[in-house]
């Protein structure tokens, strides 16, 4: 499945204000708000933390790599541009287990 395709799968994101990924400590090392142009990496990382228990663990980067489907292609050839896929390809070669948190509306 290509990206919209998978968008189209995952539940919707539209009650929460954003989504924060926290290291072990609970500091926030990134954050998606709910914007546009940000919508569909706000639903991939919401639907990732309710698959996977709010955890950003190999099995879930893995599957958020997936999803993000054409665009982790674009990602690494034009650094910068996706920082959301960019951060799952620098945790993909030494996850931290860091958790995925949704922050409502």
């Amino acid at each position: 499945m290509n990206f919209a395709e998978t968008l189209a799968t995952l539940p919707t994101a539209d009650h929460l204000r954003g989504l924060d990924v926290l290291d072990a400590d609970g500091a926030v090392v990134h954050h998606i708000p709910a914007a546009p142009g940000k919508m569909g990496s706000l639903r991939i990382y919401h639907a990732l933390a309710q698959a996977f228990d709010g955890q950003l663990s190999a099995a879930a980067i893995a599957q958020g790599l997936e999803w993000f489907a054409e665009h982790v292609a674009e990602a690494r050839a034009h650094p910068g541009s996706h920082p959301n896929i960019e951060l799952l390809l620098a945790q993909r070669a030494a996850p931290q287990g860091w958790r995925l948190v949704p922050l409502p509306a």
